[in-house]
């Protein structure tokens, strides 16, 4: 804490600086991910909303109503791209998270209590795909839920729905799919995991954070993508993050709710408090309206024509930058990916690649067990000139690599980026995730 504060004008020329440095990484479409739009008129655009509000508390709705229009039209936005109509026995609705893992968690904190409520059930679990996201793991350890994995085809990087069905016992309150999972951009059968929870009197959530907000304009477009939202009667839950391919701020997703009984189950009530009558629909309290209004604006601005577009231009690109590594017969894509896509090679250490790709200025993220690397295009590879660079580069790239087949990589799979090259304090929570690792004695797949 300083003794004396500094100016605006200083802290406003350093913010800038910082900003525009790091903004360099990502601009000219070379990473992964990460950033999802990439357009800084609209960056400001909703910056402008975001400011407005800013100050504002969704707490209290009695003096910013705002925020109810705000998130009842983001829910309603979202439940329209996602087939809320085909919803006839009851009325579909929502709750606007934090991001991925609040969606996640909530979903698992509804079935959780939805068990204990209707069925009495005092220990619970549910069962995601190996593939699944870490997320689904943090939210059962938080929320005491047993989480069983079922096992995936390791051609198509699918899950194996008669191996989830084995899994399942009196005491399962949902099954889980990806559309599409982070790993490999594939989308797991949830036609046929529909059938099942419906056979099983289960839940089924379907976890699109990350594509979301991208799959029903590529259906629209005419992808082969498989349906996987609310017109399939077993879908109970999806998740769906509008700070992704929504284009808006991060901490921001959507859950949506088939049924309003199974949001209403994770609701919190303390009534008897000194301090009033409290109850909150999430585990948040206190949040910005600004969040809310970039959203809502971002949403707005945009609609079904503006999503299709961008998603057409994010499809069109994907597939240059799939047919670029088809180009080699030393790589191999994993399964049948969408705009998200994994690749590995059985003639070398793919991480070579990412070695050689990142003095290009390439950032990738790592998969493992098989070892690939991961690639989520977004508006910032949608440029001119830059699904040409890649094939180029990666050309380039895989004669490296062959060259030095045998040699170790110097990088390896980190969630969220591919390790090498970090700070001090990034290098030594690796060393101690890998000291827990071998003091626990953990198994690992070949």
């Amino acid at each position: 804490m300083p003794d004396q504060g500094r100016s605006h004008d200083e802290i406003l020329s350093e913010l800038r600086q910082m900003a525009a440095e790091e903004d360099r990484a990502w601009e000219g479409g070379h990473c992964s991910g990460t950033m999802y739009c990439g357009d800084h008129d609209h960056y400001g655009f909703l910056t402008d909303a975001f400011g407005l509000f800013a100050h504002a508390n969704a707490l209290q709705r009695d003096i910013c109503p705002s925020a109810t229009r705000f998130e009842s039209e983001i829910i309603a936005m979202t439940l329209d791209m996602l087939h809320g109509e085909a919803v006839t026995e009851s009325a579909p609705c929502g709750l606007v998270t934090s991001g991925g893992t609040g969606s996640i968690s909530h979903a698992m904190l509804a079935y959780r209590e939805q068990g204990r409520k209707t069925r009495g059930l005092s220990r619970v679990n549910v069962i995601k795909p190996e593939t699944g996201h870490p997320a689904f793991d943090k939210a059962c350890h938080l929320f005491d839920i047993e989480l069983r994995r079922a096992p995936i085809d390791p051609d198509t990087t699918l899950v194996d729905v008669a191996a989830m069905a084995e899994l399942i016992d009196d005491e399962t309150v949902a099954i889980i799919g990806s559309a599409c999972n982070y790993g490999y951009g594939t989308i797991d059968p949830i036609e046929q995991l529909s059938d099942l929870a419906l056979e099983r009197g289960i839940g089924l959530h379907v976890d699109g954070c990350l594509g979301g907000f991208l799959l029903p304009w590529g259906q629209e477009l005419g992808y082969p993508i498989p349906t996987f939202d609310f017109r399939l009667p077993g879908v109970t839950t999806i998740s769906a993050d509008t700070h992704k391919y929504g284009y808006a701020f991060k901490g921001s997703s959507v859950l949506a709710f088939r049924d309003p009984a199974l949001r209403n189950a994770q609701y919190f009530f303390l009534t008897d408090w000194t301090g009033g009558k409290y109850c909150s629909p999430g585990m948040d309290g206190s949040r910005s309206v600004g969040l809310l209004a970039a959203t809502w604006a971002s949403m707005v601005s945009i609609g079904r024509e503006g999503y299709r577009g961008y998603a057409e231009q994010i499809f069109a690109t994907a597939e240059k930058f799939k047919d670029a590594v088809r180009s080699h017969p030393e790589l191999r894509i994993m399964g049948e990916p969408t705009f998200c896509f994994s690749f590995t090679s059985d003639d070398f250490d793919i991480y070579l690649i990412n070695d050689r790709m990142r003095t290009k200025g390439w950032r990738f993220n790592g998969q493992q067990y098989p070892n690939a690397i991961h690639m989520a295009v977004t508006r910032p590879q949608t440029q001119v000139g830059i699904a040409e660079q890649f094939a180029a580069d990666l050309d380039e790239a895989v004669g490296w690599a062959l060259e030095h087949r045998g040699e170790p990589a110097q990088t390896g799979a980190i969630y969220g980026g591919v390790a090498g090259g970090m700070n001090d304090e990034a290098d030594e929570f690796i060393s101690m995730v890998m000291a827990d690792m071998m003091d626990h004695q953990m198994a690992l797949p070949d």
